[in-house]
């Protein structure tokens, strides 16, 4: 790893996604594999959703 980076900045442009992003909204990434599964964030949010209900219907205490 260089002790500094140089970057054209005159070359930079507005992330046009930025304003879909939600202030509460946390960008996560998802690793190939995975992401041919999940072909977009509502079937992600529908599998941890449906996981997280499973979890709690268990009855065990979550770890941190």
């Amino acid at each position: 790893m260089k002790a500094e980076y140089r970057f054209d900045y005159s070359k930079s442009k507005p992330n046009r996604f930025a304003s879909q992003i939600g202030p509460d909204t946390i960008a996560v990434v998802l690793e190939p594999d995975v992401a041919k599964v999940f072909h977009s964030s509502d079937t992600v949010n529908a599998f941890l959703r449906s996981a997280i209900a499973a979890v709690a219907a268990s009855g065990k205490p979550q770890k941190a």
